[in-house]
């Protein structure tokens, strides 16, 4: 086999491999931007069912949770809390929050603080 052959062969594989690559990467972005993410519809709706009345609509607190002292869910403190503690919050209570661990699931509480989270990027 010539060498202008081999080379051939070898810039056609290349040019294959290099179109698989960019073609699977189109496909795991697609899957990805398809997933929903901390804004869908369900854990919006879950928030403002179950937080808004206290945090406001968009966490910094209502006119009763102001009252109560609430915390701006969009605050660096807030913010700088392990998903954990918040999850834990959520599930438990603190102060004068209620536990919503009977009435939510453990997916709705972690979509809860991943809602949470994007309420920093909204202040």
């Amino acid at each position: 086999m010539t060498q202008a052959k081999t080379q051939h062969r070898v810039t056609f594989a290349s040019a294959i491999l290099v179109m698989l690559f960019v073609g699977l990467t189109l496909f795991v972005v697609s899957i990805v931007q398809a997933k929903p993410g901390p804004n869908s519809a369900a854990s919006s709706a879950t928030f403002k069912t179950k937080c808004a009345m206290c945090h406001g609509p968009d966490g910094s607190g209502s006119a009763v949770g102001k009252s109560m002292n609430v915390p701006d869910l969009r605050s660096q403190v807030i913010q700088k809390l392990p998903d954990a503690q918040l999850a834990q919050i959520i599930s438990d209570g603190k102060g004068g929050m209620p536990s919503f661990k009977s009435s939510l699931s453990e997916d709705q509480i972690h979509s809860l603080v991943a809602y949470i989270r994007s309420l920093h990027q909204k202040e």
